[in-house]
């Protein structure tokens, strides 16, 4: 049989996989190890939000600490997810204990996860608080806006497309590299794919790699649709526009957000 012959047949094995209702159910059906995957995605999107995010807002806020935002983001891009993962379960902490609905090296798991959707969160984070046009924030200080109130009411709300996207492209980086929770015996996804290659039964191991891709797709679309929601009315979502001069930056609000900037500094 020729190589277009074997490609037919393994996608025929994975539709067939995937149509069979005995492989969505039971503690190790294709449903409930995707809820896992999730629970998973969101718990460690949950944890790089909480630490990663105060801490770009606070630094974008000040106007300082570029220099540390920018690197922590580039080291945490440059050192592998499953490097992490090896160095945890290694440890005495975390280990690779069970942890809760989490599974075996659930604890690993989460930090390496965590830690991977730290970069795009801190990045966008820090550079929308930073880019928020100066006259904005000086229409605010001559309103006698405290620094919180100018945080809360101008910095925030003008940065939130900006930050939402940094959310978006951490969701779907986490959920897609969420199965390698598989490779330590965690729960997921990753399961299916590397159980189907290591039995030679590709079939099924191509039908977990689509289920992780189609769920990716959806996430995406989601967050997409979450974006828009937050982005404040008369601000484009885009942070790539050029000023006059041709330099890159966040474009300037228009003046109707600006008024409204200014007359919530007179509440």
């Amino acid at each position: 049989m020729g190589p277009g012959g074997a490609r037919v047949n393994v996608l025929s094995d994975a539709w067939t996989y995937l149509t069979t209702s005995a492989n969505w159910s039971g503690d190790q059906g294709m449903l409930h190890l995707l809820l896992q995957q999730l629970l998973l995605t969101a718990t460690a999107l949950a944890i790089a939000l909480l630490v990663g995010l105060p801490i770009a807002l606070w630094l974008g806020h000040l106007g300082r600490g570029g220099f540390l935002a920018i690197n922590v983001s580039n080291i945490g891009r440059a050192i592998p997810t499953f490097a992490l993962l090896a160095i945890f379960v290694t440890a005495d902490f975390p280990g690779t204990g069970e942890f809760g609905p989490y599974g075996r090296a659930g604890l690993a798991t989460l930090f390496a996860l965590a830690l991977f959707a730290l970069p795009p969160l801190i990045t966008n984070a820090y550079v929308a608080v930073l880019e928020v046009p100066a006259e904005i924030k000086q229409a605010a200080d001559g309103m006698g806006m405290t620094g919180f109130q100018k945080f809360w009411r101008v910095e925030l709300p003008l940065a939130l497309p900006l930050i939402m996207s940094g959310a978006r492209l951490a969701l779907v980086q986490v959920w897609a590299t969420a199965t390698i929770a598989a490779l330590v015996a965690g729960p997921g996804l990753g399961r299916v794919i590397t159980d189907g290659f290591f039995r030679t039964n590709y079939g099924k191991g191509i039908a977990g790699a689509i289920v992780v891709g189609l769920v990716a797709l959806m996430l995406e679309l989601l967050a997409a649709g979450g974006q828009r929601l937050a982005t404040p009315a008369g601000i484009g979502g885009s942070s790539s526009k050029r000023d006059p001069k041709g330099e890159p930056g966040m474009s300037a609000a228009p003046p109707t957000v600006a008024a409204s900037a200014g007359a919530a500094g007179t509440q």
